[in-house]
């Protein structure tokens, strides 16, 4: 028999809070009752009279969603340390290592870095830790992790958010390149004015909605005139760019292989930007849980190795 099946009708203030937590940690009402094994009423319940105990609003519900209030933020951290304190009593050194290695880590990253360098550490540690269950969510929009309740996020570029823990793990060098079919029909640009001359690759900004400019040395930008292709997604550029139809100013970990094997010609090194930050960042949210460390740290390791982020654009070597 389920253990909340003969509590529904009355619920101690440390069944509530714990519902509470999960509702808090769930993207919904719905979600914490089938991770507890419980009913959707049973939540609502627990989480309207912990309101009433409490004088104040724990989640801003509508017919859409269900967002936690700030006085709920507060309250989930403190009831979280609390039941935290609570069950250490009665669990020994073995069952507390069981139970902090279980639940939802949610992480949002860029598809272009999650097949080749996220997958794989991912996998390994689903399968070393059955009991984590780890929401991959694979967006070139940059998240809000403290409003969506993302754990972990990765992100090229700029991160100034205060409210995040962020490690820069690399630098991604860019590269102007094309193929060599494509250089033998155009030439190669010696300058931005040549190179504004050949047909060009545009990606859209999926924040903006407006076309990413092409960044050099010194601050320059050029924007593409009148763009052979256009995308929002970068692996779709780089196919693009390899099979010949423009020229494409992409990152170092797509570019990098295709430069090595010769299928792709870097040019206008001696005007490439400089080298921009790859981020592994969380919320500050209190304390951090030991699943969400054990995949931040595994995540900080995989890309600080890996190859294909030089720190230099003419690292080719």
């Amino acid at each position: 028999m389920n253990r909340w099946s003969n509590r529904e009708n009355k619920l101690n203030r440390i069944e509530q809070l714990r519902i509470f937590c999960m509702a808090a940690e769930s993207a919904n009402f719905r979600e914490a009752a089938v991770r507890m094994g419980i009913s959707p009423q049973v939540v609502t319940r627990a989480v309207k009279e912990l309101e009433a105990s409490f004088g104040e609003l724990l989640f801003h519900r509508n017919t859409r969603q269900v967002r936690i209030t700030t006085f709920g933020e507060r309250l989930m951290h403190r009831a979280r340390e609390s039941i935290n304190a609570l069950d250490d009593l009665f669990l020994d050194n073995n069952h507390r290592n069981d139970d902090a290695l279980r639940g939802i880590v949610r992480i949002t990253a860029p598809g272009t870095l999650t097949r080749t360098y996220l997958l794989p550490v991912l996998n390994r540690i689903a399968l070393d830790h059955p009991h984590i269950t780890l929401d991959l969510r694979l967006s070139e929009i940059i998240t809000d992790a403290v409003d969506d309740k993302i754990d972990i996020g990765i992100r090229i570029g700029f991160l100034r958010d205060s409210r995040y823990v962020a490690r820069a793990v690399a630098k991604v060098a860019f590269f102007v390149c094309a193929s060599p079919q494509l250089i033998a029909r155009c030439g190669t640009p010696a300058t931005l004015e040549e190179l504004v001359q050949c047909p060009m690759s545009a990606v859209v900004d999926r924040n903006t909605g407006r076309i990413w400019p092409w960044y050099f040395a010194d601050g320059q930008q050029v924007a593409p005139r009148l763009p052979a292709f256009i995308t929002d997604d970068p692996d779709t550029e780089r196919r693009a760019v390899l099979d010949g139809v423009a020229f494409g100013q992409l990152p170092a970990f797509l570019a990098m292989p295709h430069i090595r094997s010769g299928a792709l010609v870097a040019v206008l090194q001696d005007l490439a930007p400089s080298p921009w930050d790859l981020y592994v960042y969380r919320p500050q949210r209190g304390p951090v849980p030991a699943r969400v460390r054990l995949v931040f740290d595994a995540l900080l390791d995989a890309l600080s190795s890996a190859g294909d982020f030089p720190m230099q654009p003419d690292a080719m070597t």
